[in-house]
């Protein structure tokens, strides 16, 4: 699933917030400013390091974490419970605030949505880590997701599930390239996808889009290399194994040196001495 990295835009999480999370200004309308945002996404330093699409707080009285699907997995849960965790551990270290101490932490509300984009057909409003993962049985943990789907249509949401669906087909068509960020854009401009955004900030999502391109990219080598590295530990520990049976054959007949057991079984005179010995034991 292509994700559009609003987090690198603050003003687009805005919209959604106000529009779509909390429609009718339930947060803002307490005094809250678009100031009071701050990006709070956790960051991938590492190639294999915790990270997740969106996070943002609304100064210190709710956080917000977005996830955004287009397969359907019971693990997203897991993984927004360790977002969360993440998350606040940040939080409190930003904070100065120690864990350890007696005194209560001060901490913002938690909020956890995944917009998702695929063809599911049943759609509940909210799945619950407990229920997923322990068939709903009173267990000491639980984090509830809330889901989001298409959105109503001309909403922010179904406008970022079009431009998301758009750069798919485009990408299919013409790979992860510059023409198929344009098309995209062209197309939803066309559309009135998203087009008071594009138009106004063309250059920004070509330049996050391929950013993203490239992560992903390095992601692929890094869990491809990954692979290729167990599969050749694999098979060398499998042409060992072999050498030390026929060594262990060899020896058993009794008619052969230590040195032509070595030769005929691919293994050092060490290594067979080692075995002799063993096998005498």
């Amino acid at each position: 699933m292509l994700i559009l990295k609003l987090k690198i835009n603050m003003i687009h999480v805005n919209i959604i917030y106000k529009e779509e999370i909390h429609t009718g200004g339930e947060w803002f309308g307490r005094g809250k400013r678009e100031d009071d945002l701050q990006d709070v996404t956790i960051s991938n330093v590492l190639v294999n390091d915790l990270y997740n699409d969106i996070g943002f707080r609304v100064g210190s009285t709710v956080l917000i974490l977005i996830e955004s699907q287009s397969t359907w997995t019971s693990n997203i849960t897991f993984r927004a419970l360790m977002y969360l965790v993440q998350t606040y551990r940040e939080y409190f270290s930003e904070t100065r605030q120690n864990i350890y101490n007696s005194k209560k932490l001060r901490m913002p509300k938690p909020e956890v949505y995944v917009i998702y984009t695929g063809d599911r057909k049943t759609r509940p409003e909210e799945i619950s880590f407990a229920e997923e993962f322990f068939c709903g049985e009173q267990v000491c943990l639980d984090l509830k997701v809330k889901m989001i789907y298409d959105g109503r249509e001309g909403d922010i949401i179904s406008q970022y599930v079009a431009f998301t669906k758009v750069c798919n087909e485009q990408v299919k068509a013409y790979g992860r390239t510059r023409k198929a960020i344009r098309e995209t854009i062209r197309i939803c401009k066309d559309k009135n996808v998203l087009k008071e955004y594009l138009e106004s900030r063309e250059q920004e999502v070509l330049s996050m889009l391929m950013e993203l391109y490239d992560q992903e990219e390095v992601m692929r080598s890094y869990l491809e290399s990954e692979r290729y590295e167990a599969a050749q530990e694999a098979a060398k520990k499998a042409e060992n194994a072999t050498k030390i049976e026929t060594a262990k054959r060899l020896l058993r007949m009794g008619k052969l040196s230590i040195e032509e057991v070595a030769a005929g079984s691919g293994l050092t005179v060490k290594e067979v001495e080692e075995l002799a010995g063993l096998q005498t034991v």
